[in-house]
């Protein structure tokens, strides 16, 4: 499995697309809302850029990635417009992805989105600043910018995903799991561990180098509140349901046990800690703030009910669109596009049984990481 080859959200808006099914992503970005908008302010007022550069790390595509910048020229405009300058602030915005990324999505987009924020702030008796919108294609995870050019990075959701299953995790180590699980050897979740702190320590210095002096940075992730690498709540739930699914097909004799032992999801939910420690450890940059808080079950899917179906039933739908739209790519690739329909019928039918059971719901729990470049 190559990450930058084989991974991208599912594109377009067809009834599996990402554009479609991004509505606990959404709620992600609202939960973040105040401290991007602290961010941009402090931006401005401590560093008075005549044209400010601002870039979203793993943008993917549809309303959240326009949601960012909707909220960044709302804030300058609110805040900075109100007083007449004879050069007002230009804001430069870069959306990076993968180069698989449905960035034709969000050019096709762009002309009724600036209609729509020309209109909104018109309303509010405002001006938007000159802004410019490009895509940049690229890993994240490498140098992207010119040094001390950047005002604000910006991830949402994006620096959980690995730049590859980790290394030396090989064959049937994982025996029968996608992911860390109930039955996953120590040793496979230390690999885990491993190779997340490779990969956010370069993310972290590749930042280092581009981000100007006392330049912000806002980083959302999936997390978990425990120390325990096996217990990240709702995340675990989703991959260990997904599991159970594959190792259905398994049974039925659908998919070779072999194929299962094998495959492995490129993601890790670090720790609050985690992220300070490799945060502390790259020296250069401050933390300035950490959030967390957790979505729970009733928050994690809200699709309107259809007549005759429950309320768990919906919810399992929900959710399995959700992760079809950010994982067919990476199944397909490695199990053909033959079992996606029933692997995730099955995986609506498990998180359903899920909702329904009397066991203790587990929540997806978010880290909010609001950085400082250092002087």
């Amino acid at each position: 499995m190559k990450i930058e080859r084989d991974f991208h959200m599912m594109k377009g808006d067809s009834e599996f697309s990402y554009a479609e099914n991004s509505r606990i992503q959404k709620r992600v970005a609202l939960a973040a809302k105040p401290i991007v908008e602290k961010a941009v302010r402090e931006v401005c007022i401590d560093l008075h850029p005549q044209s400010m550069v601002i870039a979203d790390l793993g943008c993917s595509f549809g309303a959240n990635t326009l949601l960012f910048i909707s909220e960044v020229i709302t804030t300058i405009c609110e805040d900075y417009n109100n007083t007449i300058k004879e050069s007002p602030m230009e804001v430069q915005f870069f959306l990076n992805d993968l180069p698989s990324n449905d960035f034709n999505h969000i050019f096709q987009s762009l002309e009724q989105f600036e209609q729509l924020i020309t209109q909104d702030c018109a309303c509010k008796g405002l001006q938007p600043p000159p802004h410019f919108v490009a895509g940049l294609p690229g890993s994240f995870y490498t140098r992207l910018f010119p040094c001390n050019s950047v005002h604000l990075f910006h991830s949402s959701m994006s620096v959980t995903w690995l730049t590859q299953v980790p290394e030396h995790l090989d064959g049937s180590m994982n025996e029968g799991n996608i992911h860390i699980g109930a039955t996953t050897p120590p040793s496979v979740a230390k690999l885990y561990q491993n190779q997340f702190e490779k990969d956010f320590s370069r993310f972290l210095q590749m930042r280092c180098m581009e981000i100007v002096p006392g330049g912000r940075m806002v980083l959302t992730v999936a997390g978990r509140k425990s120390k325990d690498v096996f217990n990240a709540g709702g995340m675990t739930m989703i991959f260990d349901l997904l599991s159970q699914g594959l190792r259905t097909l398994v049974a039925e004799g659908r998919v070779a046990k072999e194929k299962l032992d094998s495959f492995n999801i490129p993601v890790y939910c670090p720790s609050a800690d985690e992220l300070k420690q490799l945060v502390q450890q790259c020296e250069l940059l401050d933390i300035s703030d950490i959030q967390l808080f957790e979505m729970d079950e009733n928050r994690m899917h809200d699709s309107e009910q259809a007549e005759g179906t429950t309320a768990a039933h919906t919810a399992g739908q929900s959710m399995s669109a959700t992760l079809r739209a950010a994982t067919e790519s990476l199944i397909a690739s490695h199990f053909g596009e033959d079992i996606l329909e029933e692997i995730f019928t099955v995986f609506a039918c498990n998180f359903t049984s899920y909702i329904e059971s009397e066991v203790e719901k587990s929540g997806i729990t978010i880290i909010t990481l609001y950085l400082q470049a250092k002087h």
